[in-house]
């Protein structure tokens, strides 16, 4: 064999390994290509879902009492510090005491004259009536001491009334706290004439805070779907209290739970809605009256309901749809009705059934008629750790 046929030989063993390498490689890469992908799917779960609803509600003071100023004057001092504690019975203000001094001491006066008054017509009463027995006096004359010694009584009552009046009023001249609260801002200075429009009357307020009211609004089909599953549960033995959450202005939760203590009596006509009013210990008094809270409230329990991650459903103009792994572990995709939210969970009432396997990761490798190989994990919430 020559040299040149020992090179095409060699020539034509290595073109042979080439594309037999070739062939392999291309028959490995379709055998890869036909195995269906690992998709990560969950399964749909059934139970009992308590459905919550939030209601924005104003905060005010388990008691909430204005410091009214009764008798009008110059503010003559302030015995307090702004925003600090009071007690029961504090000296909070004080309106110049000195007419209404003076206006005391002028019904002393008048009820001194007035007994002075009642002295003589008593004398007068007394010295007639053995003479008008006597026939000594006409019955006219008695008749005269009579009357003159009742109105003199009657001025006697009369002066007692304006000096106990005067007196209430000059009371009112030291304004003291009604009861063990809080203290806020003052609306009058020193110096400033209050107590009569359009000087200041109301001067300040005082909030009990260690318990709290908060009022909030259900609308009348609320009210009525609410009451309803109220009763509802009660006939069951379910639920005795309805207990209710606070989520304040940052987000975080109130740590106490309150309870409903108050339904008003009426629908208001014009807004078509109800007022609620819920209590809630404040112990730390961490919450303020005039701040804007929510009122996180139980409303009903969805039995048997079904429910899916939230990240497995898409939203596209109001309509939901998911990716769903049949019984051919093939994918198609399927439109829901939702009917509500629990923790991060989507409520469904239409679209799938227990047990049924929807996408939860690598949506975007997935098309409807699809074969994929379905890997069943379980979701675990993050809502229900918060």
């Amino acid at each position: 064999m020559t040299r040149a046929q020992i090179k095409i030989k060699l020539f034509k063993t290595i073109l042979f390994i080439v594309f037999a390498v070739f062939f392999m490689s291309c028959n490995e890469k379709q055998k890869q290509q036909a195995l269906p992908p690992d998709i990560k799917v969950v399964e749909v779960i059934q139970k009992d879902i308590p459905i919550y609803k939030e209601y924005v509600g104003q905060v005010h003071g388990f008691k909430d009492i204005p410091i009214r100023a009764r008798v009008d004057g110059y503010l003559m001092g302030i015995h307090f510090k702004e925003g600090f504690g009071v007690k029961k019975g504090q000296l909070l203000y004080t309106i110049d005491p000195q007419p209404y001094q003076a206006k005391v001491a002028e019904s002393m006066g008048q009820l001194a004259k007035a007994k002075t008054e009642l002295v003589r017509a008593e004398n007068e009463l007394i010295r007639i009536q053995p003479l008008a027995e006597m026939k000594a006096v006409s019955e006219s004359d008695l008749d005269a001491a009579l009357a003159e010694q009742g109105a003199a009584k009657a001025s006697v009552e009369a002066a007692e009334a304006s000096l106990r009046l005067a007196k209430i009023n000059l009371g009112y001249t030291h304004l003291k706290s009604p009861i063990r609260g809080l203290i806020g801002k003052t609306l009058a200075k020193e110096g400033e004439y209050v107590g009569k429009n359009p000087n200041p009357v109301i001067l300040n307020t005082v909030s009990r805070i260690d318990n709290i009211r908060v009022e909030f609004f259900l609308t009348e089909s609320e009210y009525l779907h609410f009451y309803r599953q109220i009763e509802k549960d009660v006939e069951k033995g379910k639920r005795e209290k309805v207990g209710l959450e606070l989520i304040l202005a940052d987000g975080s939760f109130h740590k106490y739970k309150g309870e409903v203590d108050f339904i008003d009596r009426n629908v208001d006509p014009t807004t078509g809605a109800i007022l609620i009013q819920a209590s809630f210990p404040n112990p730390e008094k961490l919450v303020r009256p005039g701040q804007y809270a929510k009122v996180k409230a139980l409303v009903e329990v969805a039995n048997d309901a079904l429910i899916v991650p939230q990240r497995c459903v898409k939203e596209l103009q109001g309509k939901y749809s998911a990716y769903i792994v049949n019984n051919e572990n093939k994918v198609e995709i399927r439109n829901l009705e939702i009917t509500g939210f629990y923790q991060d969970f989507y409520i469904i009432s239409e679209g799938i059934k227990v047990g049924e396997k929807i996408i939860f990761e690598g949506i975007q490798k997935v098309a409807p008629e699809m074969e994929v190989k379905p890997i069943v994990v379980e979701f675990k919430s993050q809502a229900a750790n918060n």
